[in-house]
């Protein structure tokens, strides 16, 4: 029996589907309709993946040994300018009426990375980098340094042409020749304004990102200058430089954090593979040559920092070089590196002495780099790679030489270090599933049990704020003071453990990591999620003294290592307090150093007020305020100062953390060491001796 048909549809005008309903995208409307497909979307990674696409081809000029400058430049019109000292890209005919060079920005999937020789590796491999630029651009310039003149050509709206000194654009696609410059003199330079019709509303290149990825490129081609400017503004911040002759040892070395267990391993090597390629339009069997270079580290912590890279592209979202690499690690732990180890004997019998890539990337800091002709990516993004021979190169390659530095290569003190860590990472696992589970319900815990010496807000999400204060002393007024709609109070009762330089058993075993976690609702760790988080600020308050700081050190070391997320997320602020304050008539001024100490009294002295008759008085720490004065320097949000915490911040603080740990901790031996190798720093004269 024929089903009725609802009656919305019988009512319907069935729309017609003829070869007129076929619409054909030509040049780079394709783009524009679609802007997602070629840099993953409109928003802030889309608008970014732009400049990237843009240095990608200057980097590639710097890999093919043609360059070893690039500029990137923010203008103060929220244009973007990239150029190199390359080889300039070609402005001879194309096809006839165009150049090259309009050809590159105009049409898809041309380049000059399709197996023509000019280049044995690249990043730009879709010929489509910089016509997608240009495709989501409102307006292009792009200048050539070639055979002694510069030649610009503009666009608009994606056409081609030339701009008048009043601004009015004429089609066409002649060259400019703007200048004559000396005849060796070669280079690109590309200003584009990116299309507002196209990118989400209030959109803007934020310049930490820009930084990571000028500092992170240079680590790829050793000896690389990366320069970037930022006039925008009404004071441009001064220029900055990023050069690393060391290639990935120095990323390696950038990117620890903590103390080294190991010396930073080098691994390199080459392999062969076959691949089925277009060549004059039929397919052939060509065989490709895969370099690879590895440097690795471990230190003490839990947290693995992985960067991985094909030719010259960050893959963030790794692909068949990072598997090989992890499977080779732990194939190499197993076999060689803990073959024998006594500590693990006893768990033999039942099978379970082996590590898992886990344990073996416990405290792990690796930088891998794989380059080959025409990688397979999979996406225009080129975050993952999908070539399959090449995780079976990278395996070979990371199996023999770590083998090797495991057999003698190594230092035997380093070796020893690092079997001790996988051991124990391995012990931890097997014996400790309970704690492993404490993890997990912390990992899901958006609800239930809160910690009870938490005063919850009333309201959650991103608008709330967890205070984390120092003892009930200074819990008492901070919950007296606080907004408790959307402001929560979390007294820290006890030593936070340092995340650093413990275990994860240790971590997870401490009442007050414990209470943290519980009380953001995310989890920790690897299974650490933002979306979960009960807050969206976390206020660090603590005092204004030596005590205060190494809490804050200890605390931001527990977050880096095991709530990454939210300092990544720019939600993590640390309140400043201040140290002193003093009363001048009605008037309450307060002082956050003795440098504004002494800057205030100055102001305040300069009439017939005398400089000793300010009574000054220094807070000794928080619970010796009032509740209204937490209220207004800390708690309130239109009066108090809050400082954003940065991945730069919470590294700095880690390494002062540890330099606290070495001066005033209880292992002598270290600190006699640090005072000889640092003894050359004393001045004698200033010595009472």
């Amino acid at each position: 029996m024929a089903q009725p048909t609802p009656t919305s549809a019988r009512n319907r005008t069935p729309a017609a589907y003829d070869a007129k309903s076929i619409q054909l995208l030509k040049g780079l409307e394709a783009v524009r309709k679609r802007p997602g497909m070629y840099i993953g979307g409109t928003g802030p990674e889309g608008l970014h993946h732009l400049v990237w696409e843009l240095i990608d081809n200057s980097v590639d000029e710097a890999a093919a040994g043609f360059a070893n400058l690039i500029e990137v430049t923010l203008h103060r019109d929220n244009s973007v300018e990239v150029s190199d000292n390359g080889r300039g890209i070609p402005i001879g005919k194309k096809d006839g009426k165009r150049t090259a060079l309009e050809v590159v920005f105009t049409e898809l999937h041309a380049g000059g990375k399709f197996g023509t020789g000019a280049y044995s590796s690249s990043g730009g491999l879709h010929g489509v980098g910089a016509s997608v630029v240009n495709a989501l651009a409102a307006k292009l310039i792009v200048e050539v340094d070639l055979d002694g003149a510069t030649h610009r050509l503009s666009f608009e709206n994606q056409l081609p042409g030339k701009f008048s000194a009043t601004g009015k654009f004429t089609p066409g696609s002649t060259l400019e020749v703007i200048r004559k410059i000396p005849p060796r003199r070669t280079g690109t330079r590309v200003r584009f304004w990116p299309d507002l019709d196209i990118f989400d509303p209030g959109l803007s290149l934020e310049y930490e990102i820009i930084r990571d990825h000028c500092a992170q490129v240079c680590f790829l081609v050793p000896g690389l200058k990366v320069r970037l400017i930022d006039k925008r503004g009404s004071s441009p911040r001064e220029p900055e430089e990023f050069v690393a002759k060391g290639g990935l040892a120095d990323l390696v070395e950038t990117l620890s954090i903590g103390e080294p267990i190991t010396e930073i391993i080098t691994l390199h090597g080459q392999g062969t593979f076959e691949e089925k390629v277009p060549v004059e339009g039929r397919m052939q069997v060509v065989e490709r040559t895969c370099t690879v270079d590895i440097a690795i580290r471990w230190v003490k912590g839990f947290e693995p920092v992985l960067y991985s890279f094909v030719n010259t592209i960050p893959t963030v979202e790794g692909g068949t070089h990072v598997a090989g690499f992890e499977r080779a690690m732990t194939k190499v732990s197993n076999d060689v590196l803990l073959a024998g180890t006594k500590k693990l004997a006893r768990f033999a019998k039942v099978g379970k002495d082996r590590a898992e890539k886990g344990d073996v990337q416990e405290g792990m800091v690796a930088a891998i780099k794989v380059t080959f002709p025409e990688p397979q990516f999979k996406g225009q993004t080129k975050q993952e790679l999908g070539t399959p021979a090449i995780q079976s190169i990278v395996y070979e390659v990371v199996r023999d030489n770590f083998t090797n530095w495991i057999e003698g290569g190594g230092k035997k003190t380093h070796i020893a270090a690092l079997r001790d860590k996988i051991t124990q990472a391995v012990i931890n696992r097997v014996t400790t599933k309970a704690t492993l589970d404490a993890r997990r319900k912390a990992a899901n815990l958006s609800s239930g049990a809160m910690p009870d010496k938490l005063a919850d807000c009333r309201r959650h999400g991103i608008d709330a704020e967890l205070l984390i204060v120092e003892g009930d002393s200074a819990a008492g007024p901070a919950k007296a003071g606080r907004n408790a709609e959307y402001m929560a109070v979390l007294p820290l009762r006890g030593k936070v453990v340092n995340a650093g330089k413990s275990t994860l058993k240790q971590v997870i075993e401490n009442a007050e990591a414990q209470a943290l976690f519980t009380a953001v609702g995310a989890g920790s760790g690897a299974d650490f999620n933002l979306d979960q988080a009960r807050y969206g600020r976390i206020i660090i308050l603590c005092d204004a003294d030596v005590d205060g700081s190494h809490i804050r050190c200890l605390l931001l070391t527990l977050m880096y290592h095991y709530m990454r997320p939210l300092l990544e997320a720019g939600r993590v602020f640390a309140a400043q307090p201040p140290l002193y304050t003093v009363k001048v008539g009605d008037k309450v001024v307060h002082a956050f150093s003795d440098a504004d100490k002494d800057r205030l009294t100055a102001e305040l002295s300069s009439g017939n007020r005398k400089a000793e008759n300010l009574q000054w008085v220094r807070f000794k720490g928080l619970g010796e305020m009032d509740v209204e004065e937490l209220a207004v320097t800390c708690l309130d949000a239109e009066t108090r100062i809050l400082r954003r915490i940065t991945m730069d911040d919470a590294k700095a603080l880690i390494d002062a953390g540890d330099l606290f740990e070495t001066l005033m901790g209880t292992d002598v031996a270290r600190r006699r060491q640090f005072l000889l190798d640092h003894s050359e720093l004393v001045d004698r004269d200033i010595l009472d001796v």
